[in-house]
């Protein structure tokens, strides 16, 4: 049984704006690093998976910008949706194409846009999942380990034990408030990261027993027709169409640090900051200001006498906000005029 990974690295270009745009999402930005982070997911499967059993799945007009950034990865390894329908019909096709080429095929599900503070910690977790999802032929979410009462996050509820480090899964619990999130954290809870393993036969069976939102188009699968099974699923998570519904789920704990990301906010988490807790990037000076985000990517940055900004200049609009508001950037972005939030793509 060979290991596969099925990356999901599409998006919309909203969260990172202005630096992120349409045609180019928040993974294929360095915003942890040196490296993308598209490119730094795929190469933290080196030595796990072999890089012609890893599956990119994006949209069709991200392609170009994906080859670039992978130029080893086989080209018929980038798998272009036609259309987004959220992570569960892409996840089947990831794992029908995983199938087609080895039917015994046991796949890691993982975004293209996680910070992660420990390959090797991550890679052993990895490879424990897909155990665990043969040894026990269950779907098998990772749930990190949370070091904080985080309510932007999901949360797993243990349930009776399966051996080793293998639970059931009791509930799940979405987006509590902070005093909740603490509560499900002191009695064992974990953050649901959205890393997930199988084996492509219990994934494609649960898929026809808990998803009927997917599983009447297996057939045009079956027939290489991803465009017609695009046009006919209807957009569900994974989350939902498999996890939430299935009763062959399994969860093991992911201690290695681990990031979504989600705002420009968590670059103080997953960035060096200087000595008053601001993050620095680009031609960016401060004086007298702690806890800010400055990034310059086409000019130059600098903050002075304040606290808890965000202030980003890129593709010729500055955007300055606060790190509390910048989780409704989605929100602002619908009510620019279409001249600020259009950029150059």
């Amino acid at each position: 049984m060979s290991n596969w990974a099925a990356v999901l690295a599409g998006g919309s270009g909203t969260r990172f704006w202005p630096l992120s745009t349409s045609l180019k999402p928040k993974q294929m930005l360095r915003l942890s690093g040196e490296k993308s982070l598209l490119a730094a997911t795929v190469d933290r499967l080196e030595g796990l998976i072999a890089a012609e059993r890893v599956l990119i799945i994006t949209g069709r007009r991200l392609v170009n910008e994906t080859r670039d950034i992978l130029p080893d990865l086989p080209e018929e390894n980038i798998l272009a949706e036609p259309r987004a329908a959220s992570t569960a019909p892409a996840l089947v096709w990831a794992t029908s194409v995983a199938a087609a080429r080895d039917p015994s095929a046991r796949v890691l599900s993982l975004h293209a846009d996680w910070h992660v503070g420990d390959d090797p910690l991550f890679r052993e977790t990895a490879a424990e999942a897909m155990e665990v999802a043969e040894r026990f032929d269950k779907l098998v979410t990772v749930g990190v380990v949370p070091t904080r009462p985080d309510p932007g996050y999901g949360y797993i509820q243990p349930g009776k034990p399966l051996g080793g480090n293998a639970s059931e899964v009791a509930r799940f619990i979405e987006k509590p408030d902070v005093a909740t999130a603490a509560t499900l954290i002191e009695a064992g809870s974990l953050w649901n990261s959205g890393m997930f393993a199988w084996t492509a036969t219990r994934f494609l069976a649960e898929t026809k027993a808990t998803a009927p939102e997917i599983s009447p188009h297996l057939g045009k699968l079956e027939h290489n027709d991803v465009d017609a099974f695009f046009e006919s699923v209807t957009p569900i998570a994974v989350d939902v169409s498999h996890f939430e519904r299935s009763n062959e789920v399994a969860c093991i704990p992911g201690r290695f640090p681990w990031d979504d990301v989600g705002t420009w906010a968590a670059l103080s988490r997953v960035r060096k900051m200087d000595d008053s807790d601001n993050v620095l990037v680009g031609t960016s000076f401060q004086r007298g200001s702690d806890g800010c985000v400055a990034w310059s990517d086409d000019g130059a940055v600098v903050i002075d006498g304040v606290s808890d900004l965000v202030v980003v200049q890129a593709n010729g609009v500055t955007l300055v906000t606060t790190k509390e508001r910048c989780t409704a950037l989605k929100d602002l972005l619908d009510v620019l005029p279409p001249e600020i939030r259009s950029l150059p793509q």
